[in-house]
């Protein structure tokens, strides 16, 4: 398998040896770090056609995107299955996938997820698993439904306290990951079959933890790092990260939808407290400006140097469209100099051109 950096959007590479497993971060331009993220096309939130999933996924690749993520979880294999034969006709070598495990699927008509965002028939039931056995089953059948050869990186996915199967107990799960699953992956790595591993959490903590007991390449940070909350990830991890050249890719950098126009914010069903506040502040700063918001919010996630891909959601061309622009977009120095003046986003966080 080709390492890092020999795909046409590497964002971490390694060296040439299988045991020098360390990935050195590179910095891209905000297009380059342009990913695609699975939840849309797994039925988040509302049913989506197949053949509005797999054209979206097309008018990514046609837009230059070469980084997307997916997960066993998303749909209950169904985002598997959708991006596996949107990208079934192109060369493996020119793009980067990331799946998840930790959580086995088993087949069981029409599964009740209605208190989930997953939305129409599901037709599997899960389990976690985060024993060593258990990441190669998972691996193992994630390649089936994606119908491809190889994965790229594997993410340890939802071990955190806002799993609502786990809550308290996650660090039960994890102990049990931190003699398994991270071994097992580490293994892996090292034998070739993935390029890399990580967490996909959407708290901190794990993330944390797993840096003090494991060897871990790239994290996938979901709901920490927006123009809404950004402060603990900028503050307690990329200083860490920085440290160890490990790379962070950012999801749900638009908080699900709620910085761009949707009624939602992220995936449990109620507004914290101050959201809607902070979101109307922001909205009267880029009104000022004559800025997108939306094109702002993806700007400002990949703004970090140790952010290696951001992956907004998408499931229809209309959507990728939009995504792809906001990544290109040229924003004013002045727009950003009133969000920190204004205290909207740090004082320290790091922005486009800067």
């Amino acid at each position: 398998m080709m390492p890092f950096g020999a795909s046409a959007s590497p964002f971490v590479s390694l060296h040439s040896t299988a045991m020098e497993k360390k990935p050195t971060t590179t910095t891209k331009s905000l297009s380059q770090k342009s990913g695609f993220g699975g939840v849309a096309i797994g039925n988040g939130f509302q049913v989506n056609p197949d053949g509005d999933c797999i054209a979206a996924v097309q008018a990514a690749w046609d837009a230059g995107v070469r980084f997307f993520d997916t997960s066993p979880w998303y749909g209950l294999g169904i985002s598997e299955r959708r991006l596996g034969l949107a990208l079934s006709d192109k060369p493996k070598d020119a793009y980067t996938l990331s799946t998840k495990i930790g959580r086995i699927l088993h087949p069981h008509e029409d599964f009740d997820l209605s208190h989930t965002i997953w939305k129409g028939k599901l037709n599997f039931r899960y389990t976690y698993d985060y024993s060593a056995e258990g990441v190669r089953r998972s691996v193992e059948d994630s390649l089936q439904r994606l119908g491809l050869s190889s994965l790229d990186i594997v993410f340890i996915h939802d071990l955190s306290p806002d799993n609502g199967d786990m809550k308290e107990d996650w660090v039960t799960y994890f102990d049990a990951a931190a003699k398994g699953a991270m071994p097992e992956l580490t293994k892996m790595r090292d034998e070739g079959i993935i390029k890399g591993w990580g967490f996909g959490v959407n708290t901190i903590e794990p993330i944390l933890k797993a840096m003090e007991v494991a060897d871990p390449n790239v994290f996938l940070s979901a709901c920490q790092y927006s123009l809404i909350k950004h402060e603990d990830l900028l503050e307690r991890v990329f200083p860490k990260v920085a440290a160890r050249d490990i790379s962070v890719v950012v999801g749900a950098p638009l908080c699900a939808g709620f910085l761009s126009g949707k009624d939602r914010y992220l995936y449990g069903g109620t507004f914290p407290e101050g959201v809607r506040e902070k979101l109307a502040a922001l909205q009267r700063v880029a009104a000022n400006h004559h800025v997108d918001l939306r094109t702002a919010a993806l700007q400002f996630s990949a703004a970090p140097n140790s952010v290696s891909a951001v992956i907004p959601g998408a499931h229809t061309v209309q959507q990728v469209e939009e995504n792809a622009a906001s990544f290109t977009a040229v924003i004013p120095g002045a727009f950003w100099e009133e969000l920190k003046h204004e205290r909207l986003i740090s004082a320290s966080a790091p922005i486009p051109n800067s």
